[in-house]
């Protein structure tokens, strides 16, 4: 019997890293977590969530000073979940980051919630369209997984 560990995948980039380690928190959660997601056109969430109560969650990677004051985006995030989270390492100067957000201190391993973010319920219908998209861009990823050739030029 080959006692041999798969190889296990971590990813280079530092936002990627932060993002890998929120979304083994989330499932650690109940969560359903979907990483590189886009809720509108221009927009790309590093990872959303639906959690076991329904509340749709962002939660936006930060790994450095310069990747968060060049962030002129997240502001618009804000429209498309229940929650709204930044991610960093345990190094980041937290003093940046605006009030009235949450707070996730990750690495490439986990994470740890460190301040919950404040509830805004999303509207039924926006509810709606944001479940039905991450419904069927999970779906199509999980094809592509095994299909890789299924849809070349889709999600």
């Amino acid at each position: 019997m080959d006692d041999a560990q798969p190889h296990e995948m971590i990813p280079a980039q530092p936002g990627f890293r932060l993002a890998r380690g929120v979304a083994r928190m989330l499932i650690g959660m109940g969560h359903a977590p979907l990483c590189e997601f886009v809720p509108s056109g221009g927009l790309r969430v590093d990872v959303i969530s639906v959690a076991p109560s329904g509340e749709i969650w962002i939660v936006e990677c930060k790994s450095c000073r310069a990747d968060f004051t060049c962030d002129r985006k997240w502001q618009g995030y804000l429209d498309w979940c229940d929650r709204f989270f930044w991610a960093t390492d345990c190094d980041f100067p937290v003093e940046l980051l605006p009030e009235g957000s949450g707070l996730i201190v990750a690495d490439a391993y986990g994470a740890e919630l460190s301040r919950m973010a404040p509830a805004a319920k999303l509207a039924a219908a926006r509810r709606a369209r944001v479940l039905r998209d991450i419904a069927r861009t999970a779906a199509c990823r999980l094809v592509r997984s095994t299909d890789p050739q299924a849809f070349p030029d889709v999600i």
